[in-house]
């Protein structure tokens, strides 16, 4: 799990080089420029397009950063 707010101050979005949100309780990391959430699996973060699932319209920006 990213814990250190540093480390997710350095991930950026691979697509759009904007920022992610954590969302917690799905173990996501949450780019709502592309509309995507980047798994994160026994603590890595999976930073591939071809990973990440697309946001359900009913997703919007609650989650912190």
């Amino acid at each position: 799990m990213i814990t250190d707010p540093k480390m997710l101050e350095l991930l950026v979005c691979p697509i759009t080089g904007g920022t992610l949100s954590l969302n917690r309780k799905t173990q996501e990391l949450i780019s709502f420029k592309a509309k995507l959430a980047y798994p994160i699996r026994d603590g890595v973060p999976i930073m591939l397009a071809s990973e990440a699932r697309p946001l359900q319209h009913n997703e919007k920006r609650v989650h912190k950063k």
